[in-house]
């Protein structure tokens, strides 16, 4: 029997016996023993009034609700007269807490935890509040791995019917994970079905990923990737039986067994379809991945259902249910599955609901959104909403609900909800060459000017080649339709002389543009615009004879009415951790009459993703580039040059190094440019599950031609990189050797880039 029923039956009994009176009239009420409490609170409590009958029944309902509210330990009932004596003695308050020994946790979180719990200063002490406490803190350290954690609690008396808490932790030493262990397995070994957990026993980076720590939940996680690994190898039956986590009697050591069952491997038979189609069996038997004389899978099986499910969606049937049926064949190990297809009522969204911005105005999310208010549902319009908003790198998250409108059987409400980024920014890069030494560059800007959707920057480099100065300005909606209009101010010099691989020159330039995007597709973009630049050209002593034949034709200074024409296709799954789909763009630039430099550039690039495994993804690029010179221009202007080479290239040779050289092996440049690379992307060991870093496998390929002479040949290289969206901003590092380097060819075989967001 619990402490306070026990206190109750006591009292019940003691007002018993005093009691064994007459019944009396209450003429006046009285309180006594009352420090903090107000003898009005006390009275609200009391189910007894002036001028009622007192009795025994009364007298236990008094008792009994005065010990409800839990302000008081002792509650006593006498008489004096026709006056009800009301004595109490209250809970002591809780004056302080303190922790002694605590590291793993934030204090002020504790504090805000043990509050929701019932247990705060300024509030009555309740010892069962406390052991609680005590009990859901060592829970807390069970969760990070410490299962040696003492907590200890201490209850101080202090003056004035207070009490100050002090919870003693001796957080031991987290428990590592020293042996997991898979009994059953027949058809995988258990070093490959390991590769399955997340949970790992302790490894090189375990102090970076925190892997070797045990945690329930991720055994859970870890059991039904187990599961899955089975269930897509054709292994239908397959079971776990039991799973085993001990504890090393000094808790620094846990111990992990799975029992299995694989059972026999499956294979298809037969697929069918049934129920309300709606639409051509044909088109949704394109839709199943899974086929007779396949081994069965789980996932195949899963995808086909949700195929089909998604195919109705974007046809308004929000609500579509689609099961796989099987149908066993236990002698054969076969199984036949039928989808059966409900697709349920047709439903069209009532309303679209934005929250969250507190910035951003619902204006620039909404016209993202493909979706339309008072259309019909389509499962694929709010994805690819989804996209669009998630795309604008304004939000931290960007998250899409599509609630059933209560009382109706053909209405949706489509729920956006976002968390926001700051989107003014300060971004610094800096990188080393060991021809350039350390550069500079950084940039300030507001991409969301005052939740407009806007953007607005200032660019700057100071490296000793390039020292660029820019102001750009994007209204991306500036018609309603998303035609974007932009405009940029420059001013850029670039001094050749500084570095070792370019024959020398000087080149200062100062111009500015107007610029168009105009959406084709929700994938294709076409970009144009038109800009004036003004260049000075001053030759260093190394000058190689073209750049001096160059300034002999045209002067030192010359002007530019440049045309840009681009297209853009962009389906990649994501801006940072890419794993399929394709990147295309073409881009030409144009010296136009109205200017007495008359030249073209054209530039393509096409980049490639597809998935190898669930951790590899392989990356082809591919970049071409052509440009000349017409009319009375008959050279491509020699700045205007392509070069090869660097960190952005061709990896393990040094900045524009590539292509044919002057008589003092200075690179030149040239009016042709190919550029190829491949490269396998994969997890950073240790981190499978870290998006924020990878690594890559590459090989790199590239030269610059002009008129026929390529300076050699192609280039080849190959090497080791990592990139990784450090807390700092994005880091990449590479480590190249080049294949076929010739004895002139200037080397880097170390590359970074480095950056930071402050």
């Amino acid at each position: 029997m619990k402490p306070k029923k026990i206190a109750l039956l006591i009292m019940g009994m003691y007002c018993g016996s005093v009691w064994a009176l007459e019944p009396f009239v209450v003429k006046d009420i009285r309180v006594e023993g009352i420090q903090r409490t107000e003898a009005g609170t006390v009275f609200s409590y009391l189910p007894v009034k002036v001028g009622d009958t007192m009795d025994d029944e009364k007298v236990s309902q008094a008792v009994k609700a005065l010990f409800a509210t839990g302000f008081f330990q002792d509650v006593r009932l006498e008489a004096e007269g026709e006056t009800l004596v009301i004595s109490v003695q209250e809970r002591p308050a809780v004056s302080q807490i303190d922790f002694v020994g605590l590291k793993e946790f934030d204090k002020d979180k504790l504090m805000e935890g043990l509050k929701q719990g019932g247990l705060a200063e300024g509030r009555i002490f309740d010892r069962s509040m406390l052991d609680k406490a005590e009990q859901e803190l060592k829970r807390q350290y069970f969760s990070h791995g410490k299962y040696a954690v003492s907590v200890k609690a201490t209850v101080t008396p202090l003056e004035r019917n207070r009490v100050a808490i002090r919870f003693d932790v001796d957080e031991g030493d987290v428990a590592k994970i020293q042996q997991i262990n898979i009994v059953g397995n027949a058809a995988f070994s258990e070093k490959e079905l390991r590769k399955q957990f997340a949970l790992s026993t302790p490894g090189w980076m375990s102090w970076w990923s925190k892997d070797d720590q045990y945690s329930k939940e991720k055994l859970a996680g870890d059991l039904e990737s187990l599961r899955s690994y089975y269930l897509n190898r054709g292994y239908l039956e397959f079971t776990i039986d039991s799973t085993q986590v001990s504890i090393s009697p000094d808790k620094k050591g846990i111990y992990i067994t799975i029992n299995i069952t694989e059972g026999a491997k499956y294979t298809v038979s037969d697929v069918k379809l049934a129920g309300e189609m709606l639409l051509p069996e044909e088109e949704l038997r394109k839709l199943i991945t899974i086929r007779p004389g396949d081994v069965f899978s789980r996932e195949k099986l899963t995808e086909s259902s949700k195929s089909i499910g998604d195919r109705l969606g974007n046809e308004g049937y929000a609500f579509a249910n689609v099961n796989a049926v099987p149908e066993l064949d236990k002698e054969k190990h076969q199984a036949a599955f039928t989808f059966f297809i409900d697709p349920g009522r047709r439903v069209y969204v009532r309303r679209i609901s934005v929250t969250g911005n507190t910035k951003t105005r619902d204006e620039v999310i909404r016209r993202e959104m493909r979706q339309m208010e008072g259309g019909w549902y389509s499962n694929e319009k709010i994805k690819r909403s989804r996209e669009r908003v998630d795309r604008l790198g304004y939000f931290k998250e960007v998250n899409v609900e599509t609630p059933a409108v209560a009382g109706t059987t053909d209405q949706v409400d489509v729920n956006v909800n976002v968390e926001e980024l700051p989107t003014g920014n300060i971004m610094m890069g800096a990188g080393f060459s060991s021809s350039e030494g350390i550069l500079l560059s950084g940039s300030v800007s507001q991409n969301n000017w005052l939740g407009t959707g806007k953007s607005l920057s200032t660019q700057f480099s100071n490296g000793r080649i390039n020292k660029i100065y820019s102001v750009s300005y994007t209204d991306p909606y500036w018609t309603v339709d998303g035609v974007s209009r932009g405009f940029d101010v420059y001013k850029r010099k670039t001094d050749a002389t500084s570095l070792s691989a370019l024959a020398g020159y000087n080149s200062d330039s100062v111009g500015g543009g107007v610029r168009f995007g105009v959406p084709i597709n929700e994938y294709d973009t076409i970009n144009f615009g038109l800009a004036y630049d003004s260049t000075e050209i001053t030759l260093g002593s190394n000058a190689a004879q073209r750049y001096i034949d160059f300034v002999n034709t045209f002067g030192e200074r010359n002007s530019t009415l440049r045309g840009d024409l681009g297209w853009a296709r962009d389906s990649r799954d994501s801006a940072t951790y890419v794993t399929k789909g394709t990147l295309q763009r073409a881009y030409g630039e144009m010296g136009l009459p109205g200017g007495n430099l008359k030249y073209y550039k054209l530039t393509y690039q096409h980049q490639w993703y597809r998935p190898l495994t669930d951790t590899f993804t392989l990356m082809l690029n591919g970049e071409v580039g052509i440009g000349n010179g017409y009319g009375d221009t008959k050279d491509l202007p020699f700045f205007k040059n392509f070069y090869a080479g660097g960190v952005t290239s061709v990896r393990g040779y040094d900045t524009a190094s590539l292509g044919p050289k002057d008589a003092d092996g200075y690179a030149l440049g040239g009016n042709k440019r190919i550029v190829a690379n491949a490269e396998v992307l994969f997890p950073f060991p240790g981190l499978k599950n870290d998006k924020s870093v990878r690594m890559s496998l590459f090989a790199d390929a590239g030269a610059v031609y002009y008129k026929g002479d390529s300076g050699g040949g192609i280039r080849y290289s190959t090497g080791l990189g990592v990139s990784w969206i450090s807390p700092f901003g994005p880091l990449k590092f590479s480590f190249a050797s080049p294949m076929n380097a010739k004895d002139d060819d200037k080397l880097q075989r170390f590359q970074f880039q480095m950056g930071s967001t402050f």
